[in-house]
């Protein structure tokens, strides 16, 4: 599927009709990964498509949006990966993916991880979570909070922030960069696609202002 437009992904887990109403106002084109067809038409909307190996959707949701099914056999990878790298579009708002289970969330981030060249936030209720681009720039208010969490090793250049990462080597089981805080316009410069960018649900929009505008990683996995 290719959109000049920020596409809303939509997947299985609980996702609340206030979130969906916020993520569709930033990013109108509407795609469900598998079970989140359901989910969707449980809610009064029609996905434009679904996208995945289809163990999760339901007859009666199949028969509605049967002339809208991407299906992906092969079983490697998840539904999230499998409609991540069939969406071509300047940003991906994906909700429904972490389904309160924890298995599910570091899955979810590890896509991330190996999709770099496809710019995507993973939307939680209070919080959001994206890999950070080559570089970033963004307005977001004096204190508010911001977490960086390598997914590899990795460095990161940084300016308006309390505590500065520039020189620093961040590593899971090593040094992390979590609960730090804004101290003015955010500069953000990571040397890999490693680095976890967690922010409030709250800097939603800036974070969608700021990424379609940031260069992007080439990709590091093959199409499947």
């Amino acid at each position: 599927m290719v959109s000049s437009a920020p596409v809303t992904l939509v997947g299985g887990g609980p996702v609340s009709g206030t979130a969906l109403a916020a993520a569709l106002r930033l990013a109108p084109r509407l795609v469900a990964a598998d079970g989140g067809a359901d989910r969707l038409l449980a809610a009064g909307h029609r996905p434009e498509a679904v996208i995945g190996d289809m163990d999760s959707i339901s007859p009666g949701a199949r028969e509605v949006l049967s002339d809208r099914l991407i299906e992906v056999s092969e079983q490697e990878t998840t539904d999230f990966d499998k409609a991540l790298r069939h969406i071509e579009a300047p940003l991906v708002l994906a909700l429904g993916m972490r389904g309160g289970r924890l298995d599910h969330e570091l899955a979810a981030l590890s896509v991330l991880a190996a999709r770099p060249d496809r710019p995507c936030v993973l939307l939680g209720e209070e919080y959001l979570a994206c890999l950070c681009p080559p570089e970033l720039r963004m307005d977001l208010p004096e204190g508010s909070e911001l977490s960086l969490f390598p997914l590899a090793p990795c460095r990161c250049e940084s300016d308006g922030l309390l505590w500065p990462t520039a020189g620093l080597d961040f590593a899971i089981g090593g040094r992390i960069g979590t609960s730090n805080a804004v101290t003015g316009p955010v500069w953000l410069k990571p040397d890999r696609p490693a680095m976890l960018l967690i922010l409030p649900q709250v800097a939603l929009e800036g974070l969608v202002r700021a990424l379609p505008a940031s260069p992007a990683w080439p990709s590091a996995a093959p199409a499947r």
